[in-house]
């Protein structure tokens, strides 16, 4: 049932992000600079985090979680650097996804023949 929950939770926010594409004039990154935006948002007013607890992995893949994830990280690293955990928390946080996208996206490109967008 968490597979069938993560499924529906994850299509549901790419189907409204889809809609508002759609929709609007707004190119891409900034709609994704919004969705993480807005993830860091939630999860400062601490709005996210039941709602990840609850929808499992379906809230924790889109962007909108990669900037819970910075916040949470963001904070750890204040409560354990001070000041300086402000810059040093969020990549902590988040380097094992940003890793794991770099190598990917390399072995992608390696085994597909990548073209610039004409």
């Amino acid at each position: 049932m968490d597979y069938v929950k993560a499924f529906l939770v994850g299509g549901a926010i790419c189907f409204v992000i889809q809609i508002f594409m759609d929709k609007t004039k707004w190119m891409p990154g900034r709609i994704m600079v919004g969705l993480v935006v807005s993830g860091t948002i939630l999860g400062a007013l601490g709005l996210y985090q039941p709602f990840l607890d609850w929808a499992g992995a379906g809230a924790a893949v889109p962007l909108l979680g990669f900037g819970n994830t910075l916040w949470k990280g963001v904070m750890e690293g204040i409560g354990e650097k001070g000041f300086l955990g402000v810059f040093t928390g969020g990549l902590t946080a988040s380097a094992a996804g940003i890793t794991g996208a770099l190598v990917f996206g390399y072995l992608a490109s390696l085994f597909f023949q990548p073209k610039m967008k004409e």
